[in-house]
């Protein structure tokens, strides 16, 4: 399918992506939990009629439609690289990977884009009923495109319904399969996960913002409400997603072997195979199969890993040179191919997709029906043959190992959080205890720390796979120039950067000039 790409396209395009795709997840969290609290305090609006609510749910849409406004460019760049960097990618699984984008374009984003302008300019045009519907829909419009965006994700961690042409060289899906694809446990699970945690992050930008307005001595009444809904929010949805990222990790465990292994520097197999709560890695660990101690010290929680990843507190969980050399028993109990058999395979399937199209193009029956057996038989292992060397399929261990820790730590600090500042917010006085205030807004970043390292888990922690097991990113890629490409990445640094203080200094400004409401104090 390709020839040999120079390693630094790969790494460029790579780095290229990743930008971008950081850059996005800075907006998409918050759009989806503003959306959830405007809608809850419009709710409040239109039960009682009190026009403090119909404000307050109005200063934080103005947030909203800042961030939701510098988000969709951002978004827009992202679906062109397919096409510009990821040309080979596009082409190949463009049938599949299409479809839930072209589906999040025409329903999600119309949906979005009608019922917003609604939500913004038509407070006394249309009816309360309806503006709260039109508040609804387009947060469930943001909730909905969020869902088809990760079904494609999802799709490139565990590829499902589809089965590979050798006559127009490109994955297809299979007649009929369409909602395997859509609602496959990857799907579900990471959609649960990153919704909620964007849930989590819009509470703790409300509770922070809110938390600035008790620290200046201004709208009180307007922060105490707001941080009341954003901290319940923000309880219930930092619970909910410690119980769906535990089913994610599952779903990562049968998937994503290798993911979970990078995730808990695991090297060796263990039975009752215990998770790490807290470790440093050993920087001297260069190569998976030496004698050093990948951990300069651990501390375990006992048998929590093995029961994560099968259910079962004494399973078996295989460790990245297991996952190397093969042979341990799989859950069929058959043994585990090594990695070298799965490269020998693909190459096979490479050599007979090439062997059926000669054989195609010479009218040869036989040749092309033998040549196709040999390809269905070894496409399991396609995309290894590819791989050149073993530890190419070794994930960045440190980076993914470390970004899961944090990502995990901060969910625990934001139950913890949401319970103290509710607890304060009703049976103390919140307004008076500047030592919280300055804690919340601190939080903001933490906020945004833990978005970005799930990513980084997530993605990075699958790599060298764009689609795992079957396309490599060294064969997904664009014959591009390097140059090029860097140039372009250093076009698109300037350009975010600009972007991002100038969404920020719109952010402050709006905030500075805070609700437009004047109310006193409460007693």
């Amino acid at each position: 399918m390709i020839g040999t790409i120079d390693a630094s396209l790969i790494d460029w395009s790579r780095g290229q992506f990743a930008m971008t795709a950081i850059y996005h997840w800075i907006f998409v969290p918050l759009t989806l939990g503003l959306a959830l609290i405007m809608g809850i305090m419009e709710t409040q609006y239109y039960r009682t009629g009190d026009e403090f609510w119909k404000r307050t749910a109005k200063f934080w849409m103005k947030l909203f439609g800042i961030n939701f406004a510098v988000g969709v460019a951002t978004g827009l760049i992202l679906e062109f690289e397919f096409g510009t960097n990821w040309s080979n990618y596009s082409h190949v699984v463009g049938d599949i990977f299409g479809a839930p984008l072209a589906i999040e374009g025409i329903v999600a984003f119309f949906m979005e884009a009608t019922f917003i302008a609604v939500m913004f300019f038509g407070w006394e045009k249309v009816s309360k009923r309806f503006h709260l519907a039109s508040t609804w829909l387009t947060g469930l419009g943001a909730t909905i495109s969020a869902w088809w965006i990760l079904v494609a994700n999802a799709w490139m961690q565990h590829p499902v319904g589809m089965a590979f042409n050798p006559d127009t060289v490109r994955f297809e899906m299979v007649e009929g399969s369409f909602s395997a694809v859509a609602f496959s446990p990857v799907a579900i699970s990471k959609f649960c996960h990153t919704v909620l945690s964007g849930w989590v992050l819009g509470a703790i930008f409300v509770v922070g913002i809110s938390c600035w307005y008790l620290l200046k001595k201004r709208e009180q009444k307007f922060a105490l409400s707001s941080i009341k809904v954003a901290a319940c929010v923000g309880l219930i949805a930092s619970l909910l997603s410690a119980f769906t990222g535990d089913s994610e990790g599952h779903v990562v465990a049968q998937s994503q072997p290798m993911k979970l292994a990078a995730m808990e520097g695991l090297y060796e197999g263990e039975t009752q195979a215990g998770l790490v709560a807290v470790g440093l890695l050993n920087p001297a660990k260069e190569a998976y199969n030496d004698s050093i101690d990948p951990f300069l010290f651990k501390v375990k929680v006992p048998w929590l890993l093995s029961f994560l990843a099968a259910r079962d507190v004494d399973a078996y969980v295989p460790g990245i040179t297991n996952l190397i050399d093969g042979g341990y028993p799989l859950a069929d109990g058959t043994p585990a191919l090594s990695a070298d058999e799965k490269m020998k395979r693909g190459k096979m399937a490479i050599d007979a997709l090439a062997d059926y199209g000669t054989a195609k193009k010479n009218h040869d029956a036989a040749a092309a029906q033998a040549a196709k057996a040999t390809l269905q038989e070894n496409m399991p292992y396609f995309g290894y043959g590819y791989i050149k060397e073993v530890d190419q399929l070794i994930p960045n261990v440190p980076l993914t190992f470390y970004a899961f820790r944090i990502m995990v730590v901060l969910g625990c600090y934001f139950i913890v959080f949401f319970l103290v500042v509710l607890f304060l917010a009703y049976k103390r006085n919140l307004a008076a205890m500047n030592w919280m205030h300055r804690i919340a807004l601190l939080t903001i970043f933490f906020g945004y720390v833990a978005v970005q390292t799930g990513w980084i888990v997530a993605e990075c922690g699958r790599q060298p796979w764009a689609i795992q097991d079957m396309l490599p990113v060294n064969a997904a890629i664009s014959r591009l120039n390097t140059g090029s490409v860097q140039l372009t990445f250093f076009l698109f640094l300037i350009l975010f950067a600009i972007l991002l203080i100038a969404e920020i200094n719109i952010l402050l400004k709006a905030i500075r000039k805070g609700p437009e409401m004047h109310i006193v104090n409460p007693k």
